[in-house]
């Protein structure tokens, strides 16, 4: 007979469980907290069930800055230009928060795995696609510093966000009104230079 636990793993699911289980551990308590073997027992399988799907807490954590970079190059890629794509930073930082974590932390993951380099591939070029829309004025000399500038801007606000080191200075503000008004303030549209 066949008992709940072998159904779920041969069901296909438990690549997902595993991956939401860590997300759940990665949002409450940090990366460092992640065990392959507490996530099994979340999921009710044996504890050699996971490394089946992501070898060891490497592979997991991997799997977590990929999907997190191809969700991210989603939300990204349907912004309209520089200010929203920033916009959709703080808004991916605020869904996806340990997500947000791991990517940004590359010692934790395989930064070689193809389906994450992809991933990020995408998500950079839809950053460098919001500065490159920018006039010339707009971005200054120099393309990529203006592209760091940006991301600078936006990392530092959805980090200092989800730290809660802005509760005293957003006073109850939305934070993407807040960003909006915060890009405006350091990429300043060419009539509004010129004017």
């Amino acid at each position: 007979m066949t008992s709940e636990r072998e159904r779920t793993y041969h069901h296909g699911d438990l690549r997902r469980a595993i991956l939401t289980a860590a997300l759940d551990v990665i949002t409450t308590e940090g990366p460092a907290a992640l065990s392959l073997r507490d996530l099994a027992r979340r999921a009710g399988v044996s504890h050699a069930a996971p490394a089946h799907h992501f070898k060891d807490r490497t592979g997991l954590l991997t799997a977590v800055a990929a999907e997190g970079y191809a969700l991210f190059a989603d939300a990204l890629t349907g912004a309209p230009d520089l200010r929203e794509r920033g916009v959709a930073y703080v808004r991916f930082a605020a869904t996806h928060p340990a997500h947000f974590q791991v990517m940004f932390q590359p010692d934790l993951y395989r930064t070689d795995d193809p389906n994450l380099l992809a991933a990020r591939t995408r998500a950079t070029d839809a950053l460098r696609a919001g500065v490159s829309d920018l006039p010339p004025t707009g971005r200054g000399e120099d393309d990529r510093l203006a592209g760091v500038a940006a991301w600078s801007l936006a990392h530092g606000f959805a980090t200092l966000l989800l730290t809660g080191n802005l509760s005293d200075a957003m006073e109850g503000r939305d934070p993407e009104e807040a960003f909006r008004s915060l890009a405006g303030m350091v990429f300043v549209p060419e009539k509004r230079r010129d004017g």
